[in-house]
C-alpha cells in the first residue's frame, strides 16, 4: 500500500471474520449467510446474528417509531430492530433464541445491558463471555466481540471478573452500575478519559452566574420547545382542548425564559411548564388500560410514571457516558445542584432530550399496546411500581431502536442517530465552556 502511496482509512477499515460477521458493499456476511442489509449508522460496518433472527421472524419493512407516533393504534405491532424483504436460508444462528431475552444487545447498539441476577461476564481472548444462570442448561453462554461494545449497563447483582474490568479500563468502555429498578449507583471509567485542563475550567466557572445563566436559559428553552413540539405533533389530529391550552401556556413560558435574570426564577418557569405539560401528555394516551395526570418519582407510583422514570434513567446513563467520553467531568452542573456529589451536568444536558426521546417513545409504547397493566409489579420494599423482567427487556430493545433512529442536526450535513445528537450537544457545551461560543439547544422540529 505504501508503494502505491495509499493508506487505509481507520474508520472504514475493519479486521474481522465470517464467524463474527460484517457488512460489505450493502450486504451482511455471517457464517455461511449472505444477505442485503440497511445501514443506519455512521460507524464501521457491523452485523449481529440477532438481526438475522429478526429478519427471519418479521420480514417486511416497518415504519420508524417517529412515523408511528402520530398514527399509532392499538392493533399495531412492535417494529423490529432490523428488517428486510429477503428470506434467508441455511443460516446457523450463533445466539440461540432461548438466550435472546436474557441479555439485550446488538452491534448497532454498542450498549450491553445485563439484567439477569447472577449473571457473570468474563473475558475470553477478544470477546466478552456472558454466563447466564440456568438450572436446566449448562451450556448457557453468549460471546460478544469486545470491539463492538462502547458501554455496559449493570442492573442489580451482576458479576464482572477482574480481566473484564481491566479490559473496560484499557478500551475506555464505561461501566455503569444501577439498581435492579434502574436507579444510578455509580460508574467506572478510564483515567485517560479525565482531562485535567477541561476540569480546571469547569471548576473555575462553577458558580459563575455570567457563565451559568445563558446556558441554563438555553437548556430550559430547548426543553420547553421540545415539550411544546411533541404536544403539537400528537394533538394535530386529535385537537384536545386541554392539550391546546397547555401548548399556549408553554408558549408563554418560552417567551419568559430569556428575560429571566437569575437561575432560581428560571427553575420556577421550568416547574410551571412541567405542571402544564405532563397532564396534557396524559390526555394523549389512547390506550384505555392506562391513565396519567401527575408526574411522580422515587419511587414511581403507577405504570406510566414507571415507564417515564425508566426511560429517563436510560437517557441519563447515555448522556453521562458521552460526557465522560468527551473529557468533561459530569459533576459540575449549572442548572441542577445539591449538597450530594452527583453527575449534575448529565442531569442538565439530558433535559432537552426528555420529550423527543423518552416521552414520545413511552407514549408510543403504551398506545401501540406493546405493554399491558399485567407487565408491572409493586415492590413492597420501595413502595414503587416497576416493569417485570420480561417486559423490561422489550422496553430496552425498543428504546435502543429509538436511540438508533436517524434524524437531522444542524452541525452535520448527514443524518445521525439520537446518541450522536447527544454527543454533538455535549460538544456544543464544551465549545461554550472552553471558547465562549454560545450554546444552542437541540430542538426537534
Amino acid at each position: 500500500m505504501d508503494s502505491l502511496k495509499l493508506t487505509l482509512h481507520p474508520d472504514k477499515t475493519l479486521l474481522t471474520n465470517f464467524q463474527e460477521g460484517f457488512r460489505f458493499l450493502g450486504h451482511g456476511f455471517l457464517d455461511n449467510a449472505i444477505f442485503p442489509v440497511e445501514s443506519n449508522t455512521a460507524k464501521s460496518p457491523k452485523y449481529s446474528s440477532t438481526e438475522v433472527e429478526s429478519q427471519l421472524e418479521e420480514g417486511g419493512k416497518k415504519k420508524s417509531l417517529e412515523e408511528q407516533e402520530t398514527e399509532t393504534t392499538e392493533s399495531e405491532v412492535l417494529p423490529t430492530a432490523f428488517s428486510s424483504t429477503t428470506t434467508i436460508e441455511n443460516v446457523e444462528l450463533k445466539l440461540a433464541k432461548k438466550f435472546a431475552n436474557r441479555i439485550t444487545w446488538s452491534r448497532e447498539m454498542a450498549t450491553l445491558y445485563l439484567l439477569e441476577a447472577g449473571t457473570t461476564i468474563y473475558k475470553d481472548n477478544q470477546r466478552f463471555g456472558i454466563w447466564i444462570p440456568d438450572k436446566n442448561n449448562d451450556n448457557n453462554r453468549v460471546e460478544i466481540p469486545i470491539r463492538e461494545v462502547e458501554r455496559i449497563l449493570i442492573f442489580g447483582n451482576i458479576q464482572l471478573t477482574t480481566p473484564v474490568i481491566q479490559t473496560c479500563l484499557d478500551k475506555k468502555i464505561v461501566v455503569l452500575f444501577l439498581a435492579s429498578s434502574g436507579q444510578y449507583k455509580g460508574h467506572v471509567w478510564n483515567l485517560d478519559s479525565t482531562h485535567l485542563d477541561n476540569e480546571l475550567v469547569q471548576v473555575k466557572k462553577h458558580g459563575n452566574v455570567e457563565f451559568q445563566l445563558p446556558v441554563c436559559q438555553a437548556i430550559v428553552r430547548g426543553k420547553l420547545m421540545n415539550s411544546r413540539q411533541l404536544l403539537l405533533r400528537l394533538n394535530r389530529k386529535r385537537q384536545v382542548p386541554d392539550v391546546a391550552k397547555a401548548i399556549a401556556g408553554i408558549n408563554t413560558d418560552i417567551l419568559a425564559v430569556d428575560s429571566v435574570k437569575n437561575i432560581d426564577s428560571l427553575r420556577g418557569y421550568e416547574g410551571i411548564s412541567a405542571a402544564r405539560y405532563f397532564p396534557a401528555l396524559g390526555k394523549l394516551i389512547s390506550n384505555s388500560a392506562f391513565s396519567f395526570s401527575l408526574r411522580n418519582r422515587q419511587p414511581p407510583q403507577d405504570p406510566v410514571n414507571s415507564l417515564l422514570s425508566f426511560g429517563y434513567t436510560l437517557l441519563f446513563n447515555n448522556v453521562l457516558s458521552l460526557i465522560i467520553a468527551e473529557g468533561l467531568s459530569p459533576y459540575f452542573g449549572n442548572f441542577h445542584y445539591g449538597e450530594e456529589k452527583k453527575p449534575y451536568l448529565a442531569f442538565d444536558l439530558m433535559e432537552e432530550f426528555r420529550s423527543p426521546i423518552v416521552d414520545s417513545f413511552v407514549l408510543w409504547f403504551i398506545n401501540s399496546s406493546a405493554v399491558k397493566p399485567k407487565d408491572f409489579e409493586s415492590v413492597i420494599t420501595t413502595g414503587g411500581v416497576y416493569l417485570k423482567p420480561g417486559p423490561r427487556k422489550v422496553f430496552l430493545e425498543q428504546f435502543e431502536q429509538r436511540m438508533n433512529e436517524s434524524i437531522s442536526h444542524p452541525d452535520i450535513q448527514s443524518q445521525v442517530c439520537y446518541r450522536q445528537v447527544i454527543q454533538l450537544q455535549i460538544r456544543r457545551y464544551k465549545r461554550y465552556l472552553l471558547h465562549g461560543e454560545a450554546y444552542e439547544p437541540f430542538w426537534r422540529i
